[in-house]
């Protein structure tokens, strides 16, 4: 089992910026690639950003390509998720997941997930 936990979400303005952050129980975080997701209300969870296990490949959703950067620490067993130009779009509950393969985008390969952190962008 890995336990994800997931920090940094807020309330920000339209064209602001957050960093997210997910930190893993494990000391093999290694060995796992690292998903974020969100969820609006309403609608299907969806892939926004994924990172290989060392970091030398990632993966971006084109709703968030060229503001958004995802990168980990593996010696401190933490993901980050950092988000420019937010848009109102942007809101919702993101989640930090990890994944034995080397990189997936899609949900139902992720075999762990986090409890999940609210970003809300106002207009």
């Amino acid at each position: 089992q890995v336990q994800l936990v997931e920090s940094g979400g807020g309330l920000v303005q339209a064209g602001g910026s957050l960093r997210l952050a997910c930190a893993a129980s494990r000391p093999t975080f290694g060995n796992y690639g690292m998903g974020w997701f969100r969820q609006a209300p309403g609608k299907e969870r969806e892939f926004v950003a994924a990172i290989s296990w060392s970091g030398g490949s990632t993966s971006y959703a084109d709703s968030v390509k060229g503001r958004t950067t995802i990168s980990r620490d593996n010696a401190k067993n933490t993901v980050f998720l950092q988000m420019n130009s937010l848009k109102p779009e942007d809101t919702a509950v993101y989640y930090c997941a990890a994944t034995v393969r080397f990189i997936a985008t899609a949900v139902a390969t992720y075999d762990y997930w986090g409890q999940g952190t609210q970003v809300t962008v106002s207009s």
